[in-house]
């Protein structure tokens, strides 16, 4: 087992993710050559579902990817202010989608990475198509032990990555590598403390995604033990139901469009922005 991948947990999320070819990541990445692995947020516009029948696929696939671009937009507006000599990381990059967002506003240095060596290697070849691989990197690492210098970042982000690691270990990682006023922000699923347990639709979404959604508490708690203060929490539970009940009728769904859709509407899941600075 290579340094990289440091449990056999981790090992069977990089099998996952090297062996994932789901329609709803690459036809949507198709529609503009941006490549997302996270959901959308925004209304619909449902006159996608309007004749001509022969284009409506078509146009649904367009309206999800503009949904998912919509949510990577926001939390860009979340990192601050972002100049050009800054360094930025995307902490499980996937294909890079939200990296390219980064480099186009910022037009600084961003580095992504990633235990998935399949995914990294998609994403540095989308770096050397848009000839910006020398400012836009993709790496095989762990983003708890990334190797960069600590205090170099001034902005981190995880897209729905969080559910992957232990949080406390997590954004210790993240506090040593941003610079004091740093900004982090991450989007993610998390379960409602309020509703006691995972509940049977949270525990199919972790099945299905190999992974271990947290309680909303943790993310304060574990901010809290690692000099991240958070400065916005917006709950985007609503603003995604919209682009699940699109994806369910469309022809990429994967099966687990139910479970989110039950785990959204019964209040035993939410879906969270949250930025914090590093003090």
């Amino acid at each position: 087992m290579s340094v990289v991948i440091t449990s056999p947990y981790q090992h069977s999320v990089a099998d996952y993710w090297n062996r994932e070819k789901n329609a709803v990541n690459l036809r949507l990445g198709e529609v503009s050559g941006t490549y997302h692995h996270h959901y959308g947020i925004g209304a619909v516009d449902w006159s996608v579902l309007d004749e001509p029948e022969e284009t409506r696929e078509e146009r649904m696939i367009a309206e999800m990817h503009r949904l998912e671009t919509a949510q990577a937009v926001l939390l860009l507006d979340h990192l601050g202010q972002v100049q050009p000599t800054d360094r930025l990381l995307d902490a499980g990059s996937g294909r890079g989608g939200s990296s390219f967002m980064a480099h186009e506003r910022f037009g600084c240095r961003v580095d992504g990475v990633s235990i998935s060596q399949k995914q990294v290697d998609f994403a540095n070849e989308q770096a050397r198509l848009r000839g910006v691989q020398d400012k836009v990197e993709f790496h095989f690492r762990n983003m708890l032990q990334t190797g960069l210098e600590p205090g170099s970042l001034k902005g981190i982000w995880n897209n729905e990555s969080t559910m992957y690691v232990n949080l406390s270990k997590l954004f210790a990682a993240h506090s040593q590598l941003l610079a004091p006023g740093g900004r982090y922000v991450t989007i993610t699923g998390c379960y409602n403390d309020v509703y006691g347990l995972p509940s049977k639709a949270v525990s199919e979404i972790n099945a299905h995604y190999v992974c271990d959604i947290h309680p909303r508490s943790a993310y304060f708690r574990a901010m809290a033990d690692n000099h991240l203060v958070p400065i916005d929490v917006i709950d985007l539970t609503e603003a995604t139901i919209p682009y699940w009940e699109l994806r369910a009728r469309s022809s990429v769904v994967t099966g687990i469009e139910d479970a989110f859709l039950t785990a959204y509407k019964d209040g035993s899941f939410q879906y969270l922005l949250i930025a914090a600075d590093r003090v």
